[in-house]
C-alpha cells in the first residue's frame, strides 16, 4: 500500500468555538455526512488525524491551540488509504458522526451528531476570520465548551462521551 498526498493546502489559522446543541429545530431538509475519523497522535502539542468525509479522505495535522486559534494543515488522502489507515494504525474507537453545515446569519455552523461510543453527543462548530468576530448564536445552540478538554475529537478517543455523559448536567450546576 503506497500513500499519496495529494493537493496540498498552505498552512492556515483556524479560529473556532464549539457549542452544545439543545435541540434539532435546525435538521429539517438537511442533509448530513457520515464522518469516520481516528487518531495517529493525540498529544497536547499535536494531533495528526486521518478522515473520512462521505467518500473523501484527508489527513489532518493540528498545532496546539492557543485560545480558540490554532495551525492546522490539510491534505486529501485516496478513500483507501484513509480506510487502511483508519483501520489499522489509528487509535480505537473511532470517531463516527454525521455532520450537517447549516447557514445562519451569513455564517455556516457545523453540527455533529455523534454515533458510537460517543452517541448522545451533540455538538455545533463556528470557524471565525478573527478571534474577536462578532456573530449571532441561533436558538437551538446551547451552551458553549470551547475551552472544555473533554469535547475535543482527540479525547473523545480516549475518554469517550458515553464513559462521562451521566456527570454533563451537574458540571453547569
Amino acid at each position: 500500500m503506497s500513500a499519496k498526498l495529494e493537493n496540498r493546502n498552505s498552512k492556515r489559522l483556524e479560529i473556532e468555538r464549539k457549542f452544545l446543541v439543545k435541540s434539532s429545530d435546525w435538521l429539517a431538509g438537511h442533509k448530513g455526512i457520515s464522518y469516520k475519523q481516528g487518531y495517529l497522535s493525540t498529544e497536547a502539542s499535536r494531533t495528526v488525524r486521518i478522515r473520512l468525509e462521505g467518500e473523501k479522505g484527508k489527513l489532518t495535522i493540528k498545532g496546539k491551540k492557543k485560545g480558540i486559534a490554532g495551525v492546522e494543515f490539510e491534505y486529501n488522502l485516496s478513500k483507501s488509504d484513509a480506510e487502511y489507515l483508519l483501520k489499522s494504525l489509528c487509535k480505537k474507537p473511532i470517531i463516527e458522526k454525521n455532520r450537517y453545515k447549516i447557514k445562519f446569519d451569513g455564517c455556516i455552523w457545523e453540527v455533529d451528531i455523534f454515533r458510537g461510543e460517543n452517541k448522545g453527543l451533540k455538538l455545533a462548530e463556528i470557524e471565525l476570520q478573527s478571534i474577536n468576530q462578532e456573530f449571532k448564536i441561533p436558538d437551538w445552540v446551547g451552551e458553549e465548551v470551547t475551552h472544555d478538554r473533554r469535547f475535543r475529537n482527540a479525547n473523545l478517543v480516549t475518554n469517550p462521551f458515553s464513559n462521562w455523559k451521566h456527570k454533563l448536567k451537574s458540571k453547569s450546576s
